[in-house]
């Protein structure tokens, strides 16, 4: 059986948890923020959980 390889792009882009979530970063923060709020630019900051639905794809992806 050959070994299961880990997607690479995905590998940095999303953190595994501890508890076998998945972290990501916030898209829309590189440019054309000139039209949002100082708010919104902020809340991007913050990182967020994949959706429940995305998580088993995630887990096929980033098997370690």
């Amino acid at each position: 059986m050959p070994k299961v390889k880990t997607n690479r792009s995905a590998a940095k882009r999303f953190t595994k948890t501890g508890s076998g979530k998945f972290k990501r970063t916030k898209s829309g923060k590189n440019h054309f923020t000139g039209k949002r709020a100082s708010k919104s630019i902020r809340n991007l900051r913050k990182g967020t959980l994949v959706s429940a639905a995305d998580t088993p794809r995630m887990r096929e992806i980033l098997p370690y």
